[in-house]
């Protein structure tokens, strides 16, 4: 059971596990703060540490509440949407066929059934942003595999609330949040890395960042941008400090 650190109004939630380094995370979208210590670290050893931090902690706190947030999308025309890291326009034609979407060089072309409802809306565009990246991160996979000597039993993709991606490294299966279709392909391609090589090393341990630091040496800088970036209506991932 997590302990809680009470630093004024500042609540920060201490767990012990296997690790050899204190990790310190700041979480969108209300600037929750966790702090995962090595088995056997003493509650005021870890309060001392996050006390040493706590300028750290209310940076992070005020950038994340004051980061660039997209509106919920209404599927309207020359509504904006983003595919790849790019702007695309949305155009809607209402006709009474089976619902489809077109990609040209400036738009995102949404047929739909008269009267159709956003959410209706909503559930065709996610199901065009899943065919997409079922083709991107099955080449990556492909791709990266004899990389890093690995072997990926299945993927899935889905909304996730708090991570971009995750790995179950006993199935060997790794889940891919949905919302990274809408973000620069080589963030996709950080993300999938990152899990993959959780099949190697299960945990965030000096062993995991030496092999990130071998295998994709920009991952920090991937990892900014992607934290930078607009936060999609429901927020996602979070800022760290290992």
């Amino acid at each position: 059971m997590a302990e809680t650190i009470q630093l004024g109004e500042i609540a920060i939630a201490l767990k012990r596990k296997d690790v050899k380094h204190v990790h310190l995370s700041v979480h969108p979208p209300g600037g929750r703060v966790t702090l995962v210590a090595p088995n056997g670290t003493r509650s005021e050893v870890a309060r001392a540490y996050a006390i040493s931090k706590l300028g750290w902690i209310r940076d992070q706190q005020a950038k994340i509440r004051g980061q660039a947030r997209e509106t919920p999308r209404r599927f309207v025309e020359r509504e904006s949407h983003y595919l790849w890291g790019r702007r695309y326009l949305l155009t809607v034609k209402e006709e009474e066929a089976k619902p489809s979407i077109r990609l040209s060089h400036r738009a995102i072309m949404l047929t739909v059934r008269p009267n159709s409802s956003a959410a209706k809306r909503a559930v065709v565009m996610h199901d065009w942003h899943k065919s997409l990246l079922h083709v991107a991160v099955r080449e990556l996979i492909a791709r990266w595999e004899p990389k890093l000597g690995v072997a990926v039993a299945s993927y899935f993709l889905q909304r996730m609330k708090t991570k971009w991606g995750s790995c179950n490294h006993r199935a060997r299966t790794i889940r891919i949040n949905t919302e990274l279709v809408k973000k620069p392909r080589d963030l996709l391609e950080y993300v999938l890395v990152h899990e993959m090589l959780h099949l190697l090393e299960p945990t965030h341990s000096e062993r995991f960042v030496e092999l990130m630091n071998k295998h994709y040496p920009t991952w920090r800088e991937a990892r900014a941008e992607l934290n930078e970036l607009p936060l999609a209506a429901v927020a996602w991932g979070g800022g760290a400090e290992g």
